[in-house]
């Protein structure tokens, strides 16, 4: 890695503005300031992205990110407060979505909240798939051991690729990687989703890691990594590859920015969920039979949008340490389908079937498209 620099609904996203003038919000700041001293879920950092609404516990100790939709409070992973406090915060939170009419989903949650609610009668869980981890000590070794995860690091030095680490001020709003992003953006499935999978990081970057790929035509790609506070490590957010870069170089990426990581002291990474990769199969079998059927239905035809085994499969390329289980846990006695649709809204800001449709739209295009090139 060469020249690292130190540095450690649709109308809410209209009205964002730069990241310093987010950086002035006071409720952002507050938000921001408990992740950093409280954020322990993989997922804690993202409730400063654009479209989230906040919510603080009364004694200011806590704060919950969450997008309403069709009923449900869709709360980004799990309400960020000390381990101490985890139980007390989630009902006081659940209480005041009671009065306001609205039931509460926290997807993405983890280990600590689905112990807490394992065993209670008021509320269920769904496994969503699971997302590996890796001590960052221990990353060179598990690189020199596997020939063909070498291979692909080569693959992209030998065309020319480097990575190297930009500050948040640099990456800001840089014309190059809005352009790659944009760019990446165009060449997916669906039409750009948000809540946990938001895009658009360029603009409260803040405490985030940058680490972008440069080569003979300029800009190939750039990763972004959101600090987990409390395990005193790196969720991998973004990972974004130019359509004209070359193989190997979301890999090197990674490579780079783990081994920087490592550099610092830091002590956990991971990639983020595999939506549908039951690495855990016995914590799957607790899925109520017809949730099991309906995952499974969505990642056997779901693959034309949204390649559920090809992300599986480039994460663990990476020989992952562990698998962690994710989940999604309602205060409900029985997981309802409306629970699902509402977070199916959250990632989509509206209707599922109109993203759906639109991206039907995207692929007849690109078919079009290929057909005028022949």
């Amino acid at each position: 890695m060469r020249n690292r620099q130190s540095g450690g609904g649709q109308a809410s996203r209209a009205a964002d503005v730069t990241s310093s003038a987010n950086a002035a919000n006071p409720r952002l700041r507050l938000a921001r300031g408990l992740v950093m001293e409280h954020g322990w879920n993989a997922t804690a950092y993202q409730i400063i992205n654009p479209g989230i609404a906040h919510w603080f516990s009364a004694a200011g100790d806590a704060v919950v990110g969450y997008v309403p939709r069709h009923g449900v409070r869709v709360v980004a992973g799990a309400p960020v407060c000390s381990r101490e406090r985890l139980a007390d915060v989630a009902t006081e939170f659940e209480e005041d979505a009671l009065q306001a009419g609205q039931c509460v989903c926290y997807f993405g949650a983890e280990a600590r909240l689905e112990s807490l609610y394992h065993n209670d009668p008021e509320h269920s869980a769904i496994l969503l798939g699971a997302q590996p981890a890796w001590h960052p000590r221990r990353w060179p070794g598990i690189v020199a051991a596997h020939a063909s995860l070498r291979a692909q690091l080569n693959r992209a030095r030998n065309k020319g690729i480097w990575v190297e680490e930009w500050t948040p001020e640099r990456a800001t709003g840089h014309p190059a990687l809005e352009h790659c992003l944009s760019d990446w953006l165009e060449s997916r499935g669906l039409p750009p989703l948000y809540f946990l999978v938001e895009p658009r990081t360029l603009e409260r970057l803040f405490d985030r890691r940058i680490f972008v790929a440069r080569g003979p035509s300029g800009v190939a790609g750039f990763l972004v990594a959101s600090p987990v506070p409390q395990r005193n490590g790196w969720l991998v957010e973004q990972s974004i590859r130019c359509r004209n870069a070359p193989n190997g170089t979301a890999e090197l990426m990674i490579d780079s920015a783990v081994r920087a990581m490592r550099a610092n002291g830091s002590e956990y990474v991971t990639l983020g969920l595999a939506p549908l990769a039951y690495h855990t199969p016995e914590v799957q079998l607790r899925n109520p039979p017809t949730i099991r059927l309906l995952l499974a239905w969505v990642r056997a035809h779901g693959r034309r949008f949204y390649n559920f085994g090809g992300l599986d499969a480039f994460k663990s390329k990476f020989h992952p340490e562990c698998w962690e289980p994710v989940f999604a846990i309602a205060n409900e006695q029985r997981f309802g389908f409306g629970t699902l649709y509402a977070a199916a809204e959250a990632f989509c800001d509206g209707s599922p079937v109109w993203t759906i449709l639109k991206g039907v739209k995207r692929q007849w295009k690109s078919i079009i498209r290929l057909e005028d090139l022949r």
